[in-house]
């Protein structure tokens, strides 16, 4: 599990083709991998991934082909910059929203203009998304937790300040930039819920 309060932003270095999918070497920067084994999860736009790599500067991680099918991984290349963030340990704060890293589909960014000191962006989700995204509602994109300001039907708003615009790849988005969106969890269960005994169901 994330918050989605990103904790720097690394770049990939190479992008390996793996009979049919993908293994990915990330360099990290201003990231502490101190705590970092083999096998532990580190959030890269938003993409729960596993290290199984830790050449120094940064990790390796594979991407299956179902991840590459479901998010902006496949656009990526050398030099694509990345969000990053380390898993949820017992003594975190949670910043953010509670935040699973797994993807739930592709958005594209539409527009953005400046808000005073902060942009605004509009954006549009799938539209089998569109009934999980609220006013003033959660939302991850690239795997920054982030409130809804707006909401018309699959499209959405949101009012980025300066310091996430500084230090997440949101300064870098353009209208046309493909995104990771995933909703809020709660959501997502509180409509399984509802289903009461029709969840088993086929």
């Amino acid at each position: 599990m994330f918050t989605g309060i990103i904790e720097a932003v690394g770049e990939i270095v190479a992008c390996e083709p793996r009979s049919g999918d993908l293994r990915l070497r990330v360099k990290t920067f201003g990231l502490d991998l101190a705590g970092i084994s083999l096998g532990d999860s580190i959030a890269t736009n938003g993409v729960c991934l596993t290290v199984i790599e830790l050449p120094g500067d940064g990790y390796v991680a594979d991407v299956s082909s179902e991840t590459l099918a479901n998010t902006t991984i496949g656009d990526w290349q050398a030099g694509t910059p990345v969000n990053l963030e380390r898993a949820l340990t017992p003594s975190s704060r949670l910043g953010g929203h509670l935040v699973s890293g797994h993807v739930d589909a592709v958005g594209e960014v539409l527009s953005r203009h400046p808000d005073a000191r902060s942009e605004r962006f509009r954006l549009r989700a799938p539209d089998s998304l569109a009934k999980y995204i609220a006013h003033k509602g959660s939302i991850t994109v690239d795997g920054t937790s982030l409130t809804v300001n707006r909401v018309e039907g699959a499209e959405f708003e949101l009012n980025i300040v300066p310091h996430t615009l500084e230090h997440t790849v949101m300064g870098t988005y353009v209208p046309g930039s493909r995104v990771n969106l995933e909703v809020d969890l709660v959501a997502r269960y509180l409509e399984r819920l509802l289903l009461g005994d029709k969840a088993a169901e086929a």
